[in-house]
């Protein structure tokens, strides 16, 4: 391991290349003093040359180490901020490239050895981080999960990376700041302490600057919600700091240190109320421990009634503060206005204007009248004057409105004419996109005419097979009952259902796709679009270059993702035993037969549809990518099957988020049941949302030599990992746009990811 020395030889060089500035590189100087000669209590005394901290206590990470389990590694990038808690690290995500749950870059908070020696320590820091993944706030940073480094044993937590500035550097670049900028910024936590209690009966007890986040888009974000609190309460057991502490000192409440069954709101409070107090005044309230007679002085930016709500904030008894964060600030909203007092000093110094206000008026009146005088004589003299000018004028004017209203009908007449022209020309536009659309409609219904009559070609041969083979059976023994085990049954709508050759059962629904030609990928508006929304450069680079494709060979594609159901008796049937993390029957939200199978990989799809094909004697398959997004779009060119915008009532995805101007909605957090939203233009189901879907094909990074031919591109490539088209329950809108590419390994299961099939249908 490296020595304190060596650590701080290697900052110096940074610092000397110009890659630190000289604060970033006196912190962590600092930082890796006080690892190596601070004492574990945390007093800050330089401990003896004899005495050593306990080993496995220093962190020792640099920019370019990689940490994690085996199979979810990241890449430290930049060290965001260090403490007492440990180091926040921004990192890039080496496993999936952040294709599943969040963009490439997260932020991990990395908490040291000692805090986690013990499993029972571990375990409830795993339970904080699990429970802080379930706050879905806009103004609570996002929790995506935690994992070990078996290189340190250290635990860390994957987390939302922001791009901004902590309160803490905030106020020590602005300074103190006013109660109205102050209100802005706290309002948001008041909002997400609130959705944290109403939704988990959560209280964050560790509020401070360092924790309220401002993003450079203006954005606020709440950090360690729980996390340092529950850390700090293991590092009590083991010695590390004072038992039954919550909170960082100077901004913990009196009562934080007794025994309390349940964590109080009124922490929070309190260490809000301390936070306005330092953000008005520019510095803490109190010194030291706090004691019920200690009063700090009133702020000069607060009248007396602000004060005395903000008094009540930070009080020593929690009975006597506000119920909530919500409830202090709009306490001091509603404080505005004087005192008793302060209204009759203002009474007393108004009536002393007053008085020689019209000592002043009396003086300046006789002033005036004497002036008036003057300009009387004047004023005649020039009204004459006036009166001569203003025929003059009156008469120019008159010449000058009849130059203007000839101009303007002038213009007016060429106005008309250029209005004329113009309809003229729409007319002709819409009447020649009437006349393409048209041509298209008879194109798509020849095509649908020919899809249908090769699947009743199908069926026509195998009716003449069953047939014959009656014929044969009644020759040997008539009296036996003519079966058809493997044709196909289709119903009113037209879909189709393929029977088990043994009889014992159906395949899943499938629906007669027509053969036709599109463009894959998405244009560039729409990827402007989808940048505006978050999406990053390199994700909408993958849809590129928007190509045409022409899918020649009719085929049936599966009317919803396979479910849980028709999974359920693959599983019976052939035996499968499954290899992930994930366990399809309790993913860890609530499904019925009629959901979406999870929790399985690209190899157990393709298991499934080998076994299809053996049951029903009809070759079944993934489909191609350029088929998916063939089938997802059903003949329309924009961002999605119905349309460029969304909402949670044409599909399921967090509602949290918006895109393009849609509105925000409910976030389900789970699956839905097939057929809860509207199909697409063809018949097909949940195409948007829900699930990722496997496809054949391997991940190339953008369409450069793709087929145009619809097959799967199975050369080149990864090929460890296949493509996911779709979106899911837990992704933003804009993931669930048809032209959208992800990526997974092939070898990994997850809670978001399923699969439809293909089937061949023979021309006749």
């Amino acid at each position: 391991m490296q020595t304190a020395r060596d650590k701080i030889r290697e900052l110096r060089s940074l610092h000397e290349d110009g890659l630190l500035s000289q604060q970033e590189f006196d912190s962590r100087k600092n930082a890796i003093l006080d690892a190596e000669y601070a004492p574990p209590g945390g007093s800050g005394t330089p401990m003896a040359p004899a005495i050593h901290i306990r080993q496995g206590t220093e962190i020792g990470l640099m920019v370019g180490q990689e940490i994690g389990p085996q199979n979810r590694r990241y890449r430290l990038e930049q060290l965001i901020a260090q403490g007492g808690m440990g180091q926040v690290w921004q990192a890039m995500d080496l496993a999936t490239h952040a294709e599943l749950g969040h963009s490439a870059m997260v932020a991990l908070k990395i908490l040291p050895p000692q805090f986690t020696q013990s499993a029972t320590h571990a375990k409830l820091l795993i339970e904080e981080a699990t429970q802080a993944r379930r706050l879905a706030h806009e103004h609570i940073v996002r929790v995506y999960e935690w994992a070990q480094d078996p290189a340190t044993s250290s635990y860390f937590i994957i987390m939302e990376c922001l791009e901004g500035e902590d309160l803490d550097s905030l106020l020590a670049r602005e300074g103190p700041l006013s109660l109205e900028r102050v209100q802005e910024l706290l309002a948001p936590i008041g909002d997400a302490l609130q959705y944290a209690w109403d939704k988990h009966k959560l209280v964050h007890r560790d509020i401070k600057p360092g924790n309220v986040f401002v993003t450079k888009k203006g954005e606020i974000k709440l950090l360690d919600f729980g996390i340092a609190a529950r850390a700090r309460s293991s590092a009590s057991s083991i010695g590390l700091e004072a038992p039954g502490n919550s909170g960082t000192a100077g901004y913990r409440a009196p009562e934080a240190g007794t025994l309390q069954r349940q964590p109080s709101r009124a922490l929070d409070v309190y260490a809000v109320a301390v936070m306005i107090y330092q953000m008005v005044e520019g510095r803490m309230p109190f010194d030291g421990p706090r004691s019920a007679s200690h009063e700090p002085p009133r702020p000069e930016a607060l009248s007396a009634r602000e004060w005395e709500a903000l008094r009540s904030g930070f009080a020593f008894d929690p009975d006597q503060r506000p119920l909530t964060v919500p409830d202090l600030l709009a306490a001091l909203r509603g404080a505005v206005g004087p005192s008793p007092q302060e209204l009759a000093d203002q009474h007393a110094a108004q009536q002393a204007q007053e008085q020689l206000a019209h000592a002043a008026q009396q003086a300046a009146q006789r002033a005036q009248d004497e002036v008036r005088a003057r300009q009387l004589a004047v004023q005649r003299k020039a009204d004459a004057e006036a009166a001569a000018a203003a025929h003059l004028l009156k008469e120019k004017q008159r010449k000058e409105q009849e130059a203007i209203e000839r101009a303007e009908a002038d213009a007016a007449k060429r106005e008309r004419k250029e209005a004329l022209s113009r309809q003229l020309r729409e007319r002709r536009e819409a009447d020649a996109e009437k006349e393409r659309k048209a041509r298209e409609e008879q194109q798509r219904k020849a095509m649908q005419l020919k899809a249908v009559a090769a699947y009743r070609a199908e069926q026509q041969r195998a009716r003449e097979e069953m047939a014959e083979r009656s014929v044969a059976a009644s020759a040997v023994e008539p009296s036996a009952p003519v079966s058809e085990p493997g044709s196909p049954v289709a119903d009113t709508d037209g879909v189709l259902r393929d029977r088990f050759l043994d009889g014992t059962g159906k395949g899943p629904e499938l629906v007669l796709l027509p053969t036709g030609r599109f463009q894959m990928g998405s244009p560039e508006h729409e990827r402007k679009i989808a940048m505006r929304a978050g999406s990053q450069q390199s994700w909408v680079e993958r849809e590129t270059p928007q190509h045409w494709v022409g899918i020649e060979q009719p085929l049936a594609m599966g009317r919803f993702p396979v479910t849980v159901g028709e999974w359920r008796q693959f599983v019976r049937a052939s035996g499968w035993q499954p290899q992930g993390d994930v366990n399809w029957a309790e993913p860890g939200f609530a499904q019925a037969d009629d959901h979406p199978v999870v929790g399985v990989t690209w190899h157990d799809a393709q298991l499934y549809v080998r076994w299809l094909t053996e049951k029903t004697g009809q070759v079944y398959r993934l489909p191609s990518e350029a088929e998916w997004e063939y089938a997802c779009r059903a003949g329309t060119r924009t961002a999605f099957s119905f349309g460029d915008e969304i909402d949670p009532s044409l599909a399921n995805y967090d509602g949290n988020y918006t895109y393009n101007g849609s509105p925000k909605g409910e976030y389900r957090q789970g699956t839905t049941r097939g057929g809860l939203f509207a199909p697409n233009p063809w018949g097909l189901y949940d195409m948007h949302g829900n699930v990722w879907e496997w496809v054949q094909d391997t991940v190339h990074d953008n369409y450069q030599g793709a087929p145009n031919t619809g097959d799967a591109w199975e050369q080149g490539g990864d090929q460890s990992r296949r493509i996911l088209r779709g979106g899911s329950w837990l992704y933003n809108p804009r993931y669930l746009r048809s032209a959208l590419r992800n990526g997974f390994s092939a070898q990994l299961s997850n809670d978001i990811v399923g699969f439809r099939v293909a089937r061949n249908i023979a021309m006749p």
